[in-house]
């Protein structure tokens, strides 16, 4: 359960909420390089997710809804997916995507992981790539997760793993911290590393009824142009960084950038270009 009071916790989910329409067009800039650097974590996802036509599927916090896309080809004909988040905007990225796919076994919802507003026991599988782990309590959407699962039915998600496998994302917040353009963000608060400790899934998964979790790690690989362009993405696609970017002058923006170049020289090719290893765990479990 979440330590907050249920007003702070509602504030928290407005703000996030907010942030995340707020981000919703980066995340459409960005989509076809997420799609990319995803790739090995959406295929092992639908992999375990033992798909087959006629199965309805749910996607949480899809997104611009790619792993969603991938397991609909699989379940036609009969088979419908639901394409959902918490934000409109994401779902219209989603839709529009979609539409360029030619996909028609598809439905978007606007819900959250924490109140799922469907049925109890009306879907066959559930697929949610980094989204359970910046909910405010967690373990109030595995409840959820479990209540609309048909007896039986599997849920697939994929969180971060701990920092130091993913400087792309962590390098970006630690400069701004450095530079005092940022406070360093609470210990154990919401974040994409929030469930990244080890053994945290799996117990989580277990704690909320779900049977012998299997919880392995998938590595990702991200490229950028150049430093400038891996700033860029950033900005797209984080909520905490686009906040402070957005309010940044000139000069500030220059010293971020050498701050992120010196920081990450360890990646830098000879023709400038990034390469930045990365890694998620990945967890399937029965209802």
């Amino acid at each position: 359960m979440s330590d907050l009071s249920a007003e702070q916790a509602d504030e928290q989910r407005g703000r996030m909420r907010e942030a995340w329409e707020t981000v919703s067009k980066g995340w459409g800039r960005q989509a076809d390089n997420l799609r990319q650097e995803g790739m090995p974590v959406s295929a092992w996802m639908v992999d375990h997710a033992q798909l087959q036509p006629g199965l309805r599927v749910l996607d949480l916090a899809a997104g611009p809804g790619d792993t969603g896309f991938m397991a609909a080809e699989l379940i036609a004909p009969g088979g419908l997916l639901i394409s959902s988040d918490g934000a409109e905007g994401m779902l219209a990225v989603a839709r529009a995507r979609a539409e360029e796919l030619g996909l028609r076994n598809v439905e978007f919802k606007q819900l959250e992981l924490e109140w799922i507003d469907l049925p109890t026991a009306d879907v066959d599988v559930i697929l949610c790539r980094w989204g359970l782990m910046l909910t405010v309590d967690p373990a109030a959407a595995v409840s959820e997760f479990r209540r609309v699962l048909k007896p039986g039915g599997r849920l697939v998600l994929a969180v971060w793993d701990e920092t130091e496998h993913n400087q792309a994302m962590s390098i970006p917040g630690s400069v701004l911290v450095s530079l005092e353009l940022a406070e360093p963000p609470p210990p154990g608060g919401l974040g994409p590393f929030a469930l990244s400790a080890p053994g945290a899934l799996a117990e989580l998964l277990q704690d909320g009824g779900f049977v012998d979790p299997l919880v392995e790690k998938v590595s990702i690989e991200r490229r950028y142009p150049s430093v400038r362009d891996w700033i860029g993405e950033t900005v797209d696609l984080s909520m905490m960084f686009n906040r402070v970017w957005t309010q940044l002058d000139g000069a500030q923006r220059q010293a971020v950038l050498a701050a992120a170049a010196e920081r990450t020289r360890q990646f830098t090719q000879p023709d400038g270009s990034l390469v930045i290893s990365g890694r998620c765990l990945v967890a399937v479990a029965e209802a």
